[in-house]
Formats: C-alpha cells, structure tokens, sequence
C-alpha cells in the first residue's frame, strides 16, 4: 500500500482540539517564560514588551501550521529566541511538522529550535546561570522530545489511517463479492429454471396442442389428454419448487425439495419423451468400468441431452432423434444428438437462450457445447470431463 499524504491522515480540527492546544501553548509559554519574567517586569521593561509583542503575533501564526507547515515552524522557532511567549507556539509548529514524518523538514527545525533555545538562554536576563553544556543538554533534549513525540503521533495516525482504508477496502470487496455471487447464483437459478421449466412445458405444449388439431377424439381421449396435461404442468410446479428451493438454503448451496438429477435419471428421461410419442433413440456408450458417473458431469450430461430433447420437440416434432452418449473415465464424456430438419415446427415459444445457457454451463464444468447444421441434420455435439 502507498504511504499516505499528511494531509489524509491529520484529524480534523474541532472546538475542543483548538482549546486543548491552546492550554498547552499557554503552558509551555509559562514553563519558558517564567524564570525571566521577574527580572524583565523589575529591570529589563524593554525586553518584556518585546518579549509581548512578539509572542502575542506567535499564537496567531500558529493558526495556519498546517496550511504552512515548514515555514511557520521556522519562523516560530527563530522568534522563539527573543520571547519566551512564543515558546508555546513554536512547539506546537515543530510537532506539527514532526508528525509529517520527513526527515530534511524536521532536521531544520531541530537546528532552528536547539539555536532558538540557547539564544533564548544566553540573551534573557534570569537568578542564576546555568553552566553552557547544562543548558545545551537541556535545549537538546527538549528539541529531542517534542520532535520525537510529534513523530509518534504521525506514525500513530499513518497507523490508523492505514487501518481504517484496510478495513474499508476488506468491506468494499466483501460487497462486491457478495454482489458477484449473488449475480452468479440468480444465473445459476435462471439456467436451472431454463432447463427444467422448457423441457416441461414444452410436452405440455405438445398436447395441448394436439388438442387444438384433433377433431375426431372422443370425450375419453380428450379427458385422457387434460388429465396428461394436467400432470405435466404439476411436475413443472414440483420442478420450480426444487430449483427456488436453492434460494432458502444458505449452507450447501443444494435444493431443498428434490435432488438434482444424475447420469443414472437419464434412461427415465428418454422413457418418459418416448410414452409422449417423440421418436428417441438412445445408445449408451460409456465406458464406466464399474466407476460410477460423478454427479456433476452427471448432471450437466443430463441438462444438455434434456435440451436437445426439447429443442427436437420444438423444432422437429415429427423427426427422429439420435441420442449418444460415449466416452471413459480417462476421456470424459461425449454427448452427441442428431435428428433431421424439416419435419414441422411446434407453436411452442423460445427465447433463444437455452443452448447459450447449456454452453456457459459446459464451460464452468470445463467442458464445451457447440451447435451446427450437418447438411439436413442438426447436431448438438458437447463433451464434459469426468471430473467435472
């Protein structure tokens, strides 16, 4: 991560910021200015209203420290040498500065406050002088301390500051995860409805229609289509139900109402397309090896060659579908469906979707679905690894 600027990481300023400030100015004023301002109000008048007029401008310019930072530190520090009022101030300008962290800035301000200090020292009257090396010791430690502190505190802020954007980012990419999978799932549901509804309704379309061709059925035979029709429509019901049945269960992702079918429901399917009079061929090629079919690739062979069932039925009611299913555990799964052109066309609705839906699924198994024309043939062709 980039190290941010100080401007990011400093905290506004409030009411309470500005006075808490200010005490600790007037309190370091008066530490400074107090062993001098006796004899300054006693014998020195002149170095007493300088001392004044100076420091008072001192707490006005502190006010744009952050606008200003390093120029205000060392025009503080440099007139902190001749006012002992300023001393509050300029403190509170180098630790302003400090917190910055940058090290040319805060070496001239430790130059300008340690030779702010022994001038401040040597030139103002005081009770009683202190050996040169003790009040050097005393500047230099001082200079040490507030520019340390004012360090910590600029570390301290960077910390947080890093803190705070680590946790606004973590949070920011927890949304869009939960975004991205919540768009993933409503895909993964509307492929499902897709499958399962358009395979459904499309028999249910079938009869009905037949209905509407018929003229010569007897009341038995049309009582036997609704009650077929009637069915039909329940097990799309029973369907939907299982596939909204995923958007109630937040642990294992799986359908609450029913299971999802496997390569071994396929055999069911083709009986169940045959008894509603579509003419299926369906050969089984697979080379299992006593291996059962994992139910992933199961289920994703199942939903294309329920495709291919339907689009038959809707395309080419008349015509007869090939269906073939070959392949082993080391080659993975072959699907391949053939049926002719040209043998009628059902009034059945479509969005034109289901195949793109069935090849976007194929590819998230790792696998691939493709479509053409084989001459008057159309064929479904998708393989799908074992280990999907």
């Amino acid at each position: 991560m980039d190290r941010p600027s100080p401007e990011e990481c400093q905290p506004p300023l409030t009411r309470w910021s500005h006075l808490w400030r200010l005490a600790l100015m007037l309190l370091i004023s008066a530490v400074a200015w107090g062993p001098v301002l006796q004899r300054q109000w006693t014998d020195h008048h002149a170095l007493l209203w300088a001392d004044v007029l100076i420091g008072v401008p001192a707490y006005v310019l502190v006010t744009w420290r952050r606008r200003w930072p390093l120029p205000m530190a060392l025009v503080l520090g440099a007139v902190s040498s001749f006012s002992g009022l300023a001393a509050g101030p300029a403190t509170l300008a180098a630790v302003s500065l400090a917190t910055r962290r940058r090290l040319w800035p805060i070496a001239a301000v430790a130059v300008v406050t340690l030779c702010a200090g022994q001038t401040f020292s040597t030139m103002q009257p005081a009770n009683g002088a202190d050996p040169y090396w003790v009040t050097l010791s005393i500047n230099a430690a001082f200079t040490a301390g507030i520019l340390g502190w004012g360090m910590y505190i600029g570390s301290r802020r960077e910390l947080l500051w890093t803190l705070r954007s680590r946790a606004e980012r973590a949070e920011a990419e927890q949304e869009l995860r939960v975004a991205r999978a919540r768009g993933n799932e409503r895909a993964r549901i509307a492929r499902e409805m897709h499958d399962v509804l358009a395979h459904r309704i499309s028999q249910i379309s079938m009869h009905a229609g037949a209905l509407g061709y018929r003229e010569d059925l007897t009341a038995d035979e049309m009582r036997a289509s609704a009650v077929v029709i009637q069915e039909k429509a329940h097990e799309a019901l029973t369907d939907l139900r299982g596939v909204l049945g995923v958007l109630r269960d937040t642990e294992t992702g799986e359908l609450l109402h029913t299971p999802q079918p496997t390569y071994a429901d396929l055999p069911v399917l083709v009986q169940e397309v045959q008894e509603t009079g579509l003419h299926v061929e369906y050969h089984d090629l697979l080379e299992r090896d006593d291996v059962a079919v994992p139910d992933a690739a199961g289920r994703t062979v199942y939903r294309i060659v329920q495709e291919g069932i339907t689009n038959a039925r809707k395309h080419a009611p008349g015509a007869l579908l090939t269906i073939q299913v070959s392949g082993s555990p080391t080659d993975g799964i072959d699907i391949l469906l053939r049926n002719p052109l040209g043998f009628g066309r059902s009034r059945t609705p479509g969005a034109g979707l289901g195949l793109v839906g069935l090849a976007e699924r194929a590819v998230l198994r790792g696998g691939r679905l493709e479509h053409r024309r084989d001459g008057s043939t159309f064929v479904l062709h998708g393989w799908i690894p074992w280990t999907a």
